[in-house]
């Protein structure tokens, strides 16, 4: 029997979103270098705020989630009213296709973009625009050439995830004036905080209103499992996308966490400099042993290798060893690696087995 319940067009164009391998059968003492999570793990104290909040769990959340983003603008000097928090910023991703974008419309995001962008665009029923790069690094004049009357939305992680790279604010404002009027700009910040006094594009919203400004907790904060971000956009985007989440989208345990783990500036500072630290290390004894990466402005560096092969033999011996990176063959970087930057015992493993993989490659 042929079912007649079928879903609207572009869903089953989706492909199954994979994560980051989180074991290996067989193998003890893994580590886990693929999902960019930070190895500190959280602040403690938002990890007492987390146990804090267990006593409280018969209670609904709050709906404004107003003292979270009261300590983001505290933090990072904005308009707590401009403010809106998301289970992750996937989930206020999904808002702005949703809200801006349908059949007939088109989005853009370049070719090595968030995997999210072309997920949630099919999901809405607009058209994808994947546009190349420059050496891995966002081509602002291929964006603009290929945006029209269509456009609706344009995406760039900045620092981009898989590459690591980032353009300056100078070509993000290039960008920005030379969008199509009814296009909105979108500023993945997710790794913004690994860059030392970097507001994500914070400052250029004050001026303009067309950008919007998604931030998460999952990376430097390290509370990926709790599904936490936020979004800084123009008034009239937040009563928008106000209007498309729930009135609970966020838990109260994250809630909390958040709040913690906000305040504690100093930590992230800590986890800025350990960060910086060891990608810059790893990089370096990689690149002396002929595995390059571009400079990464993350906390990952993403390694290239002559060819997919090469790739393939490498990532199996780094799993041979207990290390769990991640392949791009998804992000259509099919002879890279993308590998995320562990305490710094796990760093000098990832070199010591690479660099060993690449000495055999010679001989």
């Amino acid at each position: 029997m042929t079912s007649k319940i079928t879903p609207r067009p572009g869903i089953m164009d989706i492909e199954l979103y994979v994560g980051g391998k989180g074991h290996l059968d067989g193998v003890e003492n893994v580590v886990k270098l693929s999902s960019n999570e930070n190895p500190l793990g959280p602040s403690p104290k938002a990890i007492a705020a987390y146990r804090e909040e267990s006593k409280y769990l018969n209670i609904y959340p709050s709906s404004d989630h107003g003292d979270l983003r009261d300590a983001i603008a505290h933090v990072h000097e904005l308009d707590a009213s401009r403010i809106i928090c998301g289970n992750g910023s996937d989930e206020i991703i999904t808002f702005l296709t949703q809200a801006f974008a349908g059949e007939g419309d088109e989005v853009v995001f370049t070719e090595h973009g968030f995997l999210m962008y072309k997920v949630c665009t099919l999901a809405a029923g607009a058209t994808p625009v994947v546009v190349q790069e420059t050496n891995r690094t966002t081509d602002v004049d291929a964006i603009l050439a290929a945006c029209n009357e269509n456009t609706k939305l344009v995406f760039i992680a900045n620092p981009n995830n898989p590459t690591g790279t980032m353009i300056d604010a100078a070509e993000v404002v290039r960008l920005a004036d030379g969008l199509p009027d009814q296009t909105l700009l979108v500023l993945d910040g997710a790794y913004a905080e690994f860059v030392d006094g970097f507001d994500g594009g914070a400052s250029l919203i004050d001026q303009r209103d067309n950008i919007i400004m998604t931030r998460t907790f999952s990376k430097i904060y390290g509370l990926g499992g709790l599904r936490l971000g936020w979004a800084y956009a123009p008034q009239r985007i937040i009563d928008i996308l106000g209007r498309m989440r729930g009135p609970f989208n966020v838990n109260s345990a994250a809630l909390a966490a958040g709040l913690a783990a906000m305040n504690d500036q100093e930590y992230v500072d800590t986890c800025r400099i350990e960060n910086a630290k060891w990608r810059d290390w790893l990089a370096s004894e990689l690149g002396n042993a002929g595995v390059p990466s571009d400079a990464s402005f993350a906390n990952f560096i993403l390694v290239r290798f002559s060819s997919e092969t090469e790739a393939d033999n490498a990532n199996t011996a780094l799993q041979q060893n207990g290390l769990l990176v991640r392949a791009v063959k998804g992000y259509n970087l099919p002879n890279c690696l993308r590998i995320t930057i562990g305490k710094g015992i796990d760093c000098k493993r990832v070199a010591s087995v690479l660099i060993t993989f690449k000495q055999g490659q010679s001989t």
